[in-house]
């Protein structure tokens, strides 16, 4: 059982292994180009057809970063199993697995926030701007 155990363990570690690759990609794509992006949605500008423009532009944007989001969840549950096994061994890989899974659940909810927040702007700008 205990020969059974370990061989699953170094079955894992192969498979983090070639999961990490895609880990990778994102992490360094959330890095270098979605942070930086979410951060130019923070200040929206005082007009509609400002905002607009800025709603268009971050829906371009929504989309390669969801689908960046979808493939790190993708490539996490395939990582689900690490969660039965607690040896010293394999401790160093879950704690890199939980820190891709800590920044991607982050990243994650920042692009909902963004998207709600770009979302209910522009309909009280609408709102004021029927108002007027």
């Amino acid at each position: 059982m205990l020969s059974n155990k370990r061989i699953q363990e170094l079955e894992l570690v192969m498979e983090f292994e070639k999961v990490e690759e895609c880990f990778k990609e994102v992490s360094s794509w959330i890095e270098n180009v979605g942070r930086k992006r979410l951060k130019e949605t923070i200040n929206l500008d005082d007009s509609l057809e400002m905002l607009l423009q800025a709603q268009k532009r971050f829906r371009e944007f929504d989309l390669v970063a969801s689908e960046y989001c979808r493939r790190g969840q993708e490539a996490l549950k395939k990582m689900d199993r690490w969660e039965d096994f607690s040896s010293v061994d394999v401790q160093s890989y879950r704690v890199k697995l939980q820190s891709y899974r800590d920044q991607l659940e982050e990243f994650c909810n920042q692009l909902d926030e963004n998207r709600h927040r770009i979302c209910e702007t522009v309909r009280l700008y609408e709102f004021f701007d029927k108002v007027r």
